[in-house]
């Protein structure tokens, strides 16, 4: 509905009417007294031109079939209530012809002039051959004339398009011009600093052959000094005849296998500096393979850091300035090799140890989250078997065993969903189960340090603060974020939302922000100084969110069920990258992240690990199955739920649903 305006309004002078408009008003009123009598001829019964009239004996006229339609149901007129029947009705030939001569005005009223032409040839209007070659003729011109214009519209048209496509190729060009001379500069640095490091190669090389050269004279002196010595001392040893020559046999004997020694030495070192050079050269090979595996991928991050380097402003150039003239790298250059040694690096994941985390007293073994602690020292596991469990990571990766006691075992009363360290107090570690229930647990004496009941469903995450270690924050399917404070009994700040909330993490960086994924697809990035509403909303994600991880201050990983992970910047509020390759459309499969690296788990039973900048797998490892004659089908009913980064080392760990705990290391 349109607001109109309820101040006064500003009067206006009406102008007198012109001839013009009083013949337009004249010509409107005949023109209506024309179309009063169409009312008429409208049928009482459904109000449209009535079609077969008949007349009723009480003076009415109606559509035949609406007239018999209504007598079947009732036995009077529609108009005056009348008793009638069927055999009361007659045709009304007169309002059938007025019917007809009133179509026939209005048809010719709308018609288009072809149409009044055609119908007056069709009538057999007299019309002689000069007529209608002065007719054709006129109609030939037309035709010429709209063709001509139509032609015109379309060389239009196609002009428009070619300018658009010039336009478009030209920026293309531009971009590629620019890209090429990105490359040459590039390429002209890398060249340079190449030949520098060839050069300090040589001049090492050298530095080593002088040692080599030098020690091989000390031990070559030294050794013929023992045998100077073993030629002068023998002619004073006379008296021990035989004794004494045996004696210097046997000094000769000694420095010759000391000399032959060094002599093997020797060789042994540049075989081994020969196999050594044999291995980098193969390794290089191998990562110059993934580098053409990827080229696409890398070819778009090396254009976008460089880009992005260009792009910035000129105090950031000006350092950069500084940097290039000490280094000969650009900023984006820079960037983009740090990511290309970083993707390089590792091509498979290897497993260094394994254990079973499930018990004889529960059957279901789902290991729901996996967590390092504050130092790497131990790590915990937790999951719908009621227990959390803490291993010692050393004992597990050193001592050869399948079975390893934990060190710590707590009971709990419901299945847990997630499991949060305290960063700095060691021994404390957090809980979220499906009753909804947050606990704190003091792991050195197994018992819970508080308790929070408040949320009324399932809560699904847990997470403490890096920067109050005595904040915490909490989701649940209730709709509810609630944070807490360890020193508090009830929960400090309550969000509420619209959807069930499968995930929350505090920023890394600061103790006032969180976020939020939520199974409205979304994830709200919320500043607990003004919970009136998000800072922002993150759009993308198809399906639910079910995890949120900070890489950095500015960077956050999410995954969905609709099997993506994204990469979000925080701080400009913008979608960075889609990584695709796992499968995950209805599990809580776990997220991971490191500076560098993402991983994530499958419903393939299969562990992926992506790089930041790539938007594809870095690598892959599948579980398999410990029982050798289990069937296809349920095999493939198991899959990846926890994983979880040691720190920013190239070590993960994985868990399955089936219980089995692995410890994977990035491997070239």
């Amino acid at each position: 509905m349109e607001e109109h305006s309820a101040g006064p309004l500003v009067p206006a002078v009406k102008p007198e009417p012109s001839r013009t408009t009083a013949a337009a008003t004249s010509g409107e009123t005949s023109s209506a007294s024309l179309s009063e009598p169409d009312k008429d001829f409208l049928c009482p019964i459904c109000m449209q031109i009535i079609k077969d009239a008949f007349l009723t004996a009480c003076g009415h006229s109606f559509c035949y079939m609406c007239i018999i339609t209504h007598l079947r149901n009732k036995s009077d007129c529609p108009c005056c209530g009348h008793y009638l029947t069927n055999t009361n009705l007659f045709p009304n030939f007169l309002l059938d012809k007025l019917l007809k001569k009133t179509s026939a005005r209005q048809i010719s009223k709308t018609a288009s002039p072809v149409e009044h032409f055609r119908q007056a040839m069709q009538q057999g209007c007299d019309v002689t051959i000069k007529e209608l070659d002065t007719l054709l003729s006129l109609l030939t011109e037309k035709k010429k004339k709209m063709e001509q214009e139509e032609a015109e519209r379309n060389m239009q048209i196609l002009l428009d398009f070619l300018q658009c496509l010039r336009k478009q190729k030209v920026d293309e060009l531009k971009e590629v011009q620019m890209d090429l001379q990105f490359i040459k500069e590039d390429i002209g640095a890398v060249e340079k600093h190449r030949m520098d490091l060839y050069r300090a190669r040589d001049r090492y090389s050298v530095k080593l052959r002088m040692l080599d050269d030098s020690s091989g004279r000390k031990s070559w002196h030294s050794s013929m000094d023992q045998n100077s010595s073993g030629l002068i001392s023998s002619p004073l040893n006379l008296r021990g005849g035989l004794s004494s020559g045996s004696h210097t046999k046997k000094n000769d004997g000694k420095s010759q296998i000391s000399s032959h020694g060094h002599g093997f030495q020797r060789k042994d070192a540049i075989n081994g500096s020969d196999s050594q050079f044999i291995n980098q050269s193969s390794l290089a090979l191998v990562r110059k393979k993934r580098v053409h595996t990827q080229f696409n991928d890398l070819q778009e991050c090396y254009l976008q850091k460089r880009r992005h380097a260009a792009d910035k402003p000129r105090s950031q150039q000006e350092r950069d300035i500084n940097f290039i003239s000490r280094e000969g790298y650009s900023a984006g250059l820079e960037d983009f090799q740090s990511v290309l040694t970083t993707f390089t690096r590792y091509s498979r994941l290897r497993v260094i140890a394994e254990l079973r985390h499930g018990d004889i007293f529960h059957t279901a073994n789902i290991v729901s989250s996996i967590e390092f602690d504050r130092d790497d020292d131990l790590f915990a596991t937790a999951g719908v078997s009621r227990r959390i469990k803490v291993f010692d990571f050393s004992a597990v990766v050193n001592e050869p065993t399948d079975v390893h006691c934990p060190v710590v075992e707590m009971s709990t009363r419901s299945k847990l969903s997630c499991l949060s360290w305290n960063k700095y107090a060691k021994n404390q570690i957090a809980s979220s189960d499906y009753e909804g229930i947050v606990t704190v647990w003091d792991v050195t004496t197994r018992k819970s340090l508080m308790e929070y009941e408040e949320h009324e469903k399932r809560a699904w995450s847990v997470d403490f603060s890096r920067t109050d270690p005595s904040m915490l924050v909490s989701g649940s399917d209730d709709c509810k974020v609630k944070i807490w404070c360890t020193n508090q009994e009830a929960s400090v700040l309550n969000i509420d939302m619209k959807a069930n909330i499968c995930c929350v993490k505090y920023n890394p960086g600061s103790g006032n922000y969180i976020a939020v994924g939520s199974a409205d697809h979304h994830i709200h990035y919320y500043d607990l100084r003004n919970i009136s509403r998000p800072v922002h909303v993150f759009n993308g994600h198809r399906k639910a969110v079910s995890y949120v991880k900070f890489l950095s201050n500015d960077e956050l990983a999410s995954a969905s069920t609709d099997s993506t992970l994204r990469l979000w910047d925080v701080k400009e509020n913008l979608p960075v990258r889609t990584f695709r390759g796992h499968a995950n459309e209805k599990n809580f499969v776990g997220l991971t992240v490191s500076s560098e690296y993402i991983a994530c788990g499958s419903e393939t039973n299969e562990v992926f690990v992506y790089h930041k900048d790539i938007s594809k797998p870095l690598t892959w490892h599948r579980f398999g199955s410990p029982d050798m004659d289990e069937a296809e089908d349920e095999a493939g009913s198991y899959f990846i739920s926890a994983v979880c980064w040691k720190s920013d080392r190239p070590t993960i760990l994985t868990a399955n649903s089936q219980g089995t705990i692995k410890v994977l290391v990035l491997a070239a």
